[in-house]
């Protein structure tokens, strides 16, 4: 069903400083608020969050809506609006599409978190240019080629993570890597993994199953309502301010001219 027709914009009083920086760390995040809408006037809303970390049992608290197959129900964005935003913006359709979607689906899960498409699309941007790190090209069904891989987290100027996955998902057998356009470690999207595609499988690799993980994980560290949530929840995906402060310029930038665009 098609939900998403406009945009509206909240800035939020988060700090816009430091130079975006690519992070291979154990990333979830959510950011600033723009909320879609279906009704013909966008309604806004603000978000952010610093907290410590996922809380999963309220997570869980909120199931997921589900067809008759025990499938996600998914919610798609009007192609009007992701044409236009995307021309704003510059965020490859495809990408925006899994962002856009990822706020639908949360805000029919979670109408309290208040997450918006934009801050899905600042980390995605940051952590790896929605999709096209290194060269890769996003394909139309959402898999980067070739796939994206973090450098291995061997304790080397990052965390030292062990492997967890026998290198089933990042193909390293002595440390874990970062995985995909929003990139997540494996032991993370074992717990936050998510369909948002709809195909019954969950693949970190996939860039709307990628996003809405992204969104229920940072509304699972805190309701984005408001800045210091909205800073909290960024803060848990990656655990330094510089990057929640780039997450909060490039958010910014994304509602702007989404709401120019959409107005």
């Amino acid at each position: 069903m098609n939900l998403l027709d406009r945009a509206a914009l909240v800035i939020v009083g988060a700090g816009i400083v430091g130079a975006a920086a690519w992070c291979f760390q154990i990333c979830d995040a959510q950011t600033e608020g723009v909320r879609l809408s279906s009704a013909s006037a966008p309604t806004p809303i603000a978000v952010d969050i610093r907290g410590s970390g996922p809380a999963a049992a309220a997570a869980a608290e909120e199931r997921t809506p589900e067809d008759a197959a025990g499938r996600t129900a998914l919610t798609t964005p009007d192609a009007a609006w992701l044409a236009r935003v995307s021309r704003a913006t510059g965020i490859p359709p495809r990408a925006l599409r899994a962002y856009a979607g990822a706020q639908l689906t949360v805000m029919a899960e979670q109408p309290s978190c208040g997450i918006g498409w934009n801050t899905v699309a600042a980390i995605g941007s940051i952590e790896s240019d929605h999709g096209r790190h290194g060269g890769a090209v996003l394909s139309e069904t959402g898999y980067p080629s070739p796939a994206i891989r973090g450098p291995a987290l061997d304790g080397d100027g990052v965390a030292a993570v062990a492997d967890t996955d026998g290198g089933r998902g990042d193909g390293d057998t002595i440390w874990d890597r970062a995985v995909g356009p929003m990139q997540f470690i494996p032991d993370t999207w074992a717990r936050w993994g998510a369909d948002g595609n709809g195909d019954g499988v969950a693949d970190p690799n996939q860039i709307d199953d990628a996003a809405l993980a992204t969104a229920r994980y940072l509304c699972g560290a805190a309701a984005m309502t408001d800045a210091a949530g909205w800073r909290a929840a960024v803060f848990a995906y990656n655990h330094l301010d510089t990057y929640v402060d780039d997450v909060a310029a490039t958010a910014n930038r994304y509602a702007v001219a989404g709401a120019s665009a959409s107005g």
